[in-house]
């Protein structure tokens, strides 16, 4: 990663970066906001949230865009790296009274050009079901019961956190809330007329499951019950078998949707963890939250295999991307252990934009002894306006592998650079991490191993490679970011699906240092690609698409960057007439 400069060059908003596959650019042209293009006063306000759908429109511009700013909610033609932006023409706008948007979701199996469903959560605890298309309200649920108190709902009076449609189901979703609360509910069913009851259906450590008890079928169908405090984001697993939830009792928990089971935990190292991602494959998940950091976790082994730090602040969004990814033949490589194992672990990408959110990184046929290598690129944004970029390389992912024999580049577009070296990096507390990390081996299982993929073997824990970490500069002129610690605690009750290290409560003295939380030179700490300030506000969005990736900040401006040898004419012409932009 390139040395920054002094304080102005760190202040000054970038209009394009630079990575391996080559540059980045905003296009000025292609920005959404409200049509009036006045910065939002974002205080006292939700997040920004931005959502995408493709409505296999046969003109070729399918490609729609919801976003909420304050009590307004916008529902676009998304133009991309295409075309500008038509701000004068939303398909739909609606402004809400006593209320704001939250966040939102539409169903992607359902979308036409002449309908969408789109899930809209809002700061009071209501949910509602729109078509923005057809410019209609279908449904709300949990709205207000009729009582001398105002505030009063039938199901969760807290702020809707996370609202999706439950993947591969065209009437179920799930919704989650301040109360750390979620609801599972279907469109066709009603919410009564009264408060429900609930009947337990499972427990386990620190959550719960219940369902409705009454005579016919209604809404909710399920009541989980998570951890301590706000539950803030959950995520499908790519195959829509599992869920992870972060909380602002800082825990990562991963469910057996379908089973009801708790799969595996983690905790962050300090503060709540505010949101999460999964790897294509669903063999990783990515958390950020209140200690700046990435952690990187393995659904396999369930323990954390590195943490990345760039941020100075919250990291409000973590996501993969799909579409910039290395997979490279070598020669064979030397394996410890059998055949099968390493054959297990060899996989490569689609690059399908359709299958993109459902993709798989398959084995490697094991007939072929051309070994493969794989890097993951995953993006992180946060509330100190910066952009991160990861690359989660082999020496992280396979560390029985000898370092020599791994790829740690990125070859994305053709594009073929050699992987950068440096020096050792100053750690989290100004202590120098050491160029070679090891774990010693466990004294037990590394936990559960419940495989997503059909012949998954759990590799267990063992020595981390010797890794090169980048020079980082410290930056004393800059300020210390304030921080909630919120810590958390778990029930002391120990669960058969839980690692060892669950067994007593989760004080921080006493996780910090176990499987649960490893300490900052326990595991590899990773260095971004590239960190830089692109807003004036803090960062709330960050998607990848297949031609570009798309940010939005607080006041209500989402930004469109095309890829590499993805900028257009029009697009040329937009920088040519926008404010240059530093490279870095």
């Amino acid at each position: 990663m390139a040395a920054e400069g002094g304080g102005k060059e760190m202040n000054e908003i970038k209009t394009q970066f630079t990575t391996r596959e080559g540059v980045y650019k905003l296009l000025t042209h292609s920005e959404y906001s409200r049509p009036n293009r006045v910065p939002f006063n974002s205080q006292g306000s939700n997040p920004v949230k931005v959502s995408f759908v493709n409505v296999n429109d046969q003109s070729g511009n399918g490609d729609r865009i919801c976003f909420n700013v304050g009590r307004e909610l916008y529902f676009y033609i998304y133009k991309g790296v295409r075309k500008a932006a038509d701000l004068s023409k939303p398909i739909d706008k609606r402004i809400y009274k006593g209320t704001q948007p939250t966040c939102h979701d539409f169903n992607h199996l359902t979308a036409t050009a002449e309908s969408v469903s789109l899930l809209v959560g809002f700061s009071a605890g209501q949910v509602q079901l729109i078509d923005p298309i057809k410019k209609e309200t279908s449904k709300l649920f949990n709205e207000e019961v009729r009582s001398r108190f105002p505030t009063d709902r039938l199901i969760d009076k807290s702020r809707v956190t996370c609202v999706k449609w439950v993947p591969g189901s065209e009437s179920l979703f799930l919704v989650s809330h301040a109360s750390g609360s979620m609801y599972l509910y279907n469109v066709e069913h009603t919410c009564g007329t009264t408060a429900p009851h609930y009947q337990l259906l499972k427990q386990g450590e620190n959550y719960s499951v219940h369902t409705c008890k009454s005579k016919s079928t209604r809404n909710p169908l399920l009541k989980w019950t998570v951890g301590e405090g706000a539950l803030n984001e959950f995520a499908f697993s790519p195959d829509g078998k599992f869920l992870a939830c972060v909380s602002q009792d800082g825990f990562l928990r991963v469910f057996n949707f379908d089973a009801v089971e708790l799969h595996g935990t983690m905790k962050s190292y300090f503060g709540g963890l505010l949101c999460v991602c999964w790897s294509p494959d669903g063999k990783y998940i990515v958390a950020g939250g209140e200690d700046d950091l990435v952690t990187v976790w393995s659904f396999l082994d369930c323990r954390v295999i590195a943490r990345g730090h760039g941020h100075k602040s919250w990291v409000s969004v973590v996501a993969f991307d799909h579409y910039t990814t290395s997979v490279e033949e070598s020669d064979p490589m030397e394996f410890s252990g059998s055949d099968e194992d390493f054959q297990d672990q060899m996989i490569h990408f689609g690059r399908d934009r359709a299958n993109s959110t459902q993709s798989r990184l398959s084995k490697r046929n094991s007939t072929d002894s051309r070994a493969v290598s794989v890097t993951y690129r995953f993006g992180s944004v946060g509330q100190d306006t910066q952009l991160c970029l990861w690359d989660l390389t082999e020496d992280i992912l396979f560390p029985h592998l000898p370092l020599s024999r791994t790829r740690t580049h990125t070859n994305v577009m053709n594009a073929t650079i050699p992987p950068l070296g440096g020096a050792s990096t100053p750690g989290l507390n100004s202590t120098t991490l050491p160029r070679s990390n090891s774990l010693p081996p466990p004294a037990g299982t590394g936990g559960l191993t419940s495989g997503i993929l059909d012949s998954a073997i759990a590799t267990g824990v063992s020595k981390f490679a010797t890794l090169s970490l980048h020079d980082r500069k410290e930056r004393p002129h800059e300020k210390d970011h304030k921080r909630n610690h919120s810590m958390g605690h778990i029930s002391s009750k120990s669960s058969d699906k839980l690692n060892l290290l669950t067994k007593s409560k989760a004080d921080p003295a006493k996780t910090l240092g176990t499987l649960l939380c490893p300490r900052m030179e326990e595991v590899p700490l990773l260095e971004p690609l590239i960190c830089k300030k692109i807003a004036h506000e803090r960062l709330t969005v960050l998607i990848f698409l297949e031609d570009c990736l798309v940010t939005a900040c607080q006041e209500g401006f989402i930004c469109t960057w095309a890829r590499p040898g993805k900028v257009g004419l029009l697009s040329s012409q937009n920088q040519a007439s926008s404010p240059s932009g530093t490279v870095v």
